[in-house]
C-alpha cells in the first residue's frame, strides 16, 4: 500500500495587486510514500529535527513529543532568503537532508503550482478542489503501473472544506461511468501535521522549495511588492532542481503526452513547468 500525503503553500485569496503582500502563487503538493517506509522515515525526520534543532524542545523532552515539534517549511524559506550568509547555508543543509530522506526511501512528488493573476478572480477553493481530483488521478496511473493500492491523507483546514473536497472526489467515484481510480481505498482523509511525518515532508517540499522557487522565477519580473519575491530564492532552483525533477511521478497518457508530476498553471507569463526547475 502507498500512501500521498498532501499539503498546500500560500493562500486561496485573490492577488489585487502588484503591490499586495498577499501571497502571489499558491502551490498543492503530494509525496508518495510506500507504506512500509513510514516507520523510517518518521524516524528519520526525527533525528533531523533533533540534529538540526536540537533546542527546539526542552531538555529532557520525549522521543515522542519530536514528532509535535515541527519545523514549517516557511521558517526554512525565510532562511533562505536571508542576508545572513550563514543562515542561507543552514537553510541548504535542512533541506539537503530532507530530500536524502526523500531519496532513500524512494518517494515520488505530484504537484500544481498557479500563478495569482493580478487584480483578477482566483477562486481558490475550486483550484483546490481540481488539483486533488488531479493528484488523485496521477495517483491512479502510479499505483497501477506498481501494481499497488493507494490512501491520501491531506493537511486538514476546517470540516466544510474537507468535506467539500472529499465530496468532490466521492460523486467522480459513484458516477454511472464507473470509478476512475479503482486502486485507491477511500476519498480523501484529512489528518493533522503534528501526527504524520508524510505530512511534515510535504510542507518541505511545497513551502521551503516549490512556493519560493515558483514566486521568484514567475512572480519577480512583476511583483512590486517583495514580500515573497528573493533573488536568493533562485540558488533554491539551481541546487535542488534536477533532484526535485528526479523525485517527480510522470507518466504518458493515451496520446502519449506527459501527465503528472510538477506542472505550473501561470496565466501571467505563459510558462511551462520546465521553468520551475530548470
Amino acid at each position: 500500500m502507498h500512501i500521498c500525503y498532501l499539503d498546500e503553500s500560500g493562500c486561496t485569496g485573490m492577488l489585487p495587486a502588484v503591490n499586495s503582500p498577499i501571497q502571489p502563487v499558491f502551490v498543492l503538493g503530494g509525496v508518495i510514500l510506500d507504506q512500509q517506509s513510514i516507520r523510517a522515515v518518521t524516524g528519520a525526520l526525527l533525528a533531523l529535527k533533533q540534529r538540526f534543532f536540537p533546542n527546539l524542545l526542552a531538555a529532557g523532552a520525549l522521543y515522542h513529543d519530536w514528532m509535535a515539534a515541527e519545523i514549517k517549511g516557511a521558517d526554512i524559506r525565510k532562511k533562505a532568503r536571508s542576508s545572513s550568509r550563514n543562515e542561507r547555508r543552514f537553510a541548504y543543509t535542512v533541506i539537503d537532508a530532507a530530500l536524502k530522506i526523500l531519496e532513500t526511501h524512494k518517494a515520488r512528488i505530484v504537484a500544481r503550482v498557479y500563478v495569482k493573476p493580478v487584480g483578477a478572480a482566483f477562486n481558490g477553493a475550486a483550484v483546490y478542489t481540481s488539483t486533488v481530483q488531479a493528484v488523485y488521478a496521477t495517483f491512479q496511473e502510479f499505483l497501477s503501473a506498481i501494481h499497488s493500492i493507494g490512501l491520501v491523507i491531506a493537511d486538514s483546514r476546517t470540516k466544510g472544506k474537507n468535506a467539500i473536497v472529499s465530496h468532490s472526489v466521492f460523486t467522480q467515484r459513484f458516477k454511472a461511468a464507473g470509478d476512475p481510480y479503482p486502486a485507491l481505498a477511500e476519498v480523501p482523509t484529512f489528518g493533522h501535521s503534528d501526527n504524520h511525518a508524510g505530512l511534515q515532508m510535504t510542507d518541505f517540499i511545497c513551502s521551503a522549495l516549490l512556493y519560493p522557487i515558483a514566486a521568484q522565477v514567475c512572480c519577480a519580473g512583476h511583483m512590486t511588492d517583495i514580500t515573497h519575491i528573493s533573488e536568493h530564492y533562485d540558488n533554491l532552483r539551481t541546487r535542488y532542481g534536477e533532484r526535485v525533477q528526479n523525485l517527480q511521478f510522470r507518466y504518458r497518457d493515451g496520446d502519449g503526452h506527459w501527465r503528472g508530476g510538477i506542472t505550473l498553471v501561470d496565466p501571467v507569463n505563459k510558462l511551462s513547468a520546465k521553468a520551475l526547475l530548470s
